[in-house]
This record gives C-alpha cells, sequence and structure tokens, in this order.
C-alpha cells in the first residue's frame, strides 16, 4: 500500500499562481509527453470551469482537472512519477462531488482509450463509437449522479432526534450513520475515546467505507494526533481504510477556535453540538434546510485544512 503524500485542492483559474500550476502540468502532459498541438491543449472553457490540483506534501503541483460548464470533466494530468498512488481517483472524486453538489443529474468525459478501465472502477461507463480528439483515440463515459429511489417507507420532511442527553447523542448518531447511503462528513474539535468508537457505530462506518465506488468520508479533526494517542478506534479503521475514509485538520485560527461538532449523512440528517464537549445537541433524520448552513461550513473549512500525516502508517 502506498502512502498518501499528496492532498487535492479547488483551484482558481483567475489567480495567476494557481493558473500557472495548472498549465504547466497540462503542458507536460498533454503537450510534452502526448504529443498534443498547444493550440488544441488550450480553449476558452478554462476561465468558466471549476478546476482542482493535487499538489504533494511540499506544495508542489502533481495533477490537475476540470469540471466545464457543459458538465464534463476533462484535462486530467498526472504527472508521470506519481502514477498509480490515488492521485487521478482523488481529483476526479472531488469533481464528481462539486457536480453532485451543483445538483448535476449527470456528467461526462473522453477517455483516452487506455484510460477507459480507470473510469470504469469509478463508476464511469463507456458508450458510443471510438472518436478521434487531437490525435489520440478517445470513448465518452458518464456517471449518473441522480440518487435511486429506496423501497422503505416514507418519512416527515423533518424528523427530529432527540439529542439532550449523552445517550440519546448515542443513539442519535447511531442512526444517521445507518440512515447514510455512501456518504458522511464529520467535524470535531475533540474526539474523545467513547464518541464513534462503540461496536455499533464502527460497524456502520466500517459499511459506509466498503459500500462501493461512490463512497466518500470526509472527517475534520482539530487534534489528530490526540486521538492517535488514545488509539481511539475510528482512527484505526480510517488508519486501515484510507482510500475511503479521508481525514484533515484545520490550519487557520478561525477554524482552530470553532468550538462545535457535527455530523451529516447524504440524506439530509445532521447532529450538531454547539458546545463539542457537552449536550445538548440538536439534530433530525431528514432536515436539508437545516443541515445546509453546516454543509457550507464544513466544505469550507475542508478546503481549508490540510492531510493529516501524522495518521499515515507503513504497510509492513
Amino acid at each position: 500500500m502506498k502512502l498518501q503524500h499528496f492532498h487535492v485542492e479547488a483551484a482558481d483559474w483567475a489567480h495567476e499562481a494557481q493558473r500557472a500550476d495548472l498549465l504547466a502540468l497540462r503542458h507536460e502532459v498533454f503537450v510534452q509527453e502526448q504529443g498534443v498541438p498547444e493550440e488544441l491543449e488550450r480553449d476558452d472553457l478554462d476561465a468558466h470551469c471549476h478546476h482542482v490540483l493535487a499538489r504533494d506534501d511540499n506544495g508542489q503541483p502533481i495533477g490537475c482537472g476540470r469540471l466545464t460548464p457543459q458538465h464534463k470533466i476533462g484535462r486530467m494530468a498526472v504527472r508521470q512519477a506519481w502514477r498509480g498512488q490515488g492521485v487521478g481517483a482523488a481529483m476526479l472524486r472531488e469533481l464528481v462531488e462539486k457536480a453532485r453538489a451543483l445538483g448535476w443529474p449527470e456528467v461526462s468525459l473522453g477517455a483516452q482509450l487506455p484510460a477507459i478501465g480507470f473510469y470504469e472502477r469509478q463508476g464511469f461507463s463507456a458508450h458510443g463509437e471510438v472518436f478521434d480528439d487531437a490525435g489520440i483515440a478517445h470513448r465518452a463515459m458518464r456517471l449518473s449522479l441522480s440518487t435511486p429511489k429506496r423501497p422503505h417507507r416514507p418519512h416527515k420532511v423533518t424528523e427530529a432526534l432527540p439529542a439532550t442527553t449523552r445517550v440519546e447523542l448515542a443513539l442519535a448518531r447511531l442512526q444517521l450513520l445507518r440512515d447514510a447511503r455512501h456518504r458522511v462528513e464529520l467535524y470535531a474539535p475533540l474526539l474523545p475515546v467513547d464518541i464513534y468508537a462503540s461496536d455499533d457505530e464502527l460497524e456502520q462506518w466500517r459499511r459506509l467505507a466498503t459500500s462501493g465506488r461512490n463512497t466518500h468520508i470526509r472527517i475534520v479533526l482539530h487534534d489528530p494526533a490526540a486521538a492517535l494517542r488514545d488509539d481511539h478506534r475510528l482512527i484505526a479503521l480510517a488508519q486501515r481504510l484510507p482510500s475511503a475514509m479521508h481525514i484533515r485538520t484545520p490550519l487557520e485560527d478561525a477554524d482552530l477556535t470553532y468550538g462545535s461538532s457535527y455530523l451529516l449523512n447524504d440524506v439530509g440528517g445532521y447532529l450538531l453540538l454547539p458546545d463539542a464537549t457537552r449536550p445538548p445537541g440538536r439534530g433530525a433524520r431528514h432536515d436539508r434546510v437545516a443541515q445546509a448552513p453546516l454543509r457550507q461550513h464544513f466544505d469550507h473549512a475542508w478546503d481549508r485544512s490540510a492531510p493529516a500525516s501524522m495518521l499515515q502508517i507503513l504497510d509492513i
């Protein structure tokens, strides 16, 4: 198992240094390595796209990709020395999650023929005939982002979760983990050893982490080193499943002084403790309106955080 000594971040085309990194990567991979004419590599869409950059632990750019207004993923490039280490998959997940957050029903791409297997492993399916793009054989691929309906009983728009005692909080956490399909976000300034660590909770974390290609578990911890020293069971699970469970730690004071904790899932459920150290809290199984500001806070905090490298382990 290779260690994940990189992170993926959003890139702003209007930012000169970030634009230069994107163009340098694309020139190296597409123009120099694959022989694509530079006038074909550049287009007028870049200023209107969502871009991502992968960087190594020293901040050097190692990969890039973009999401166009036409709902298409493209310009996926990874430096040769970093291929096969999960960089492309990590960038692709970020772009897919961005499209999902925008409410798009589907994303598409044109895959070079040798890369079709890679995209199929990420859930994309090929269709149509082989076509030529800049002298390279491609095939169209797409991924549906619509959530299939589940055959369960109808529920209210809002189902409040009791959260005034520690017992109620434990039951609420377990319920939200059980309700989750493929995605969970946890923001926790502290991670006491008795939180998110019961046998039932661990079983749900494990179920989610192994549920398939669309799994996306993100955790922000203020002090992951303390959780590691305490041998927290959730940290041990994340170390065993690093491709599905991603942990970051904040860098900025505005995030490090944030004293609340919360859990979010992908069916509109949330559990918020305004004071992360004690109840009461509030939550609901299905309330996307109340969940929305917490998800926005999480996404911003995630973008400002760095991978918790101290949690990486050697597979010897």
